[in-house]
């Protein structure tokens, strides 16, 4: 499933964002712990830019150099899911972690996840 490789790049950031430095890091749960309470929201976000980008009627269901700017298009449909998604990898992990974690492992798998998510769903 799409979800692995976006908890795995979660553990990763978690790692290099150093969550123990900042005032804000959650710093009574374990890597496990957290790596759990943000999976659902990297599955919510996830899911709602796997249904917005394939619902586009300029998707016609291959990754391409376009994926890329559907993606961009999807963001204000998902933009609460991403938020809450951003948020949290901030409170468990650090300031500035969140949007690291999106503009990076997750981004750079997204477009996977999106394919993914399309064959899935498909009759």
């Amino acid at each position: 499933m799409f979800v692995a490789p976006l908890v795995g790049a979660a553990l990763v950031i978690a790692v290099a964002a150093d969550p123990f430095h900042g005032a804000t890091v959650d710093t009574n749960r374990s890597m496990k712990e957290k790596a759990a309470a943000t999976e659902p929201l990297v599955r919510s976000a996830t899911r709602c830019i796997v249904r917005t980008v394939t619902a586009n009627p300029h998707y016609r269901g291959r990754i391409d150099a376009k994926i890329g700017d559907l993606i961009v298009d999807a963001m204000p449909a998902c933009l609460t899911p991403v938020r809450a998604m951003i948020d949290a990898y901030d409170r468990y992990y650090g300031d500035g972690a969140g949007e690291a974690f999106f503009m990076g492992p997750y981004l750079d798998v997204l477009p996977k996840a999106v394919e993914a998510g399309a064959d899935h769903a498909a009759p």
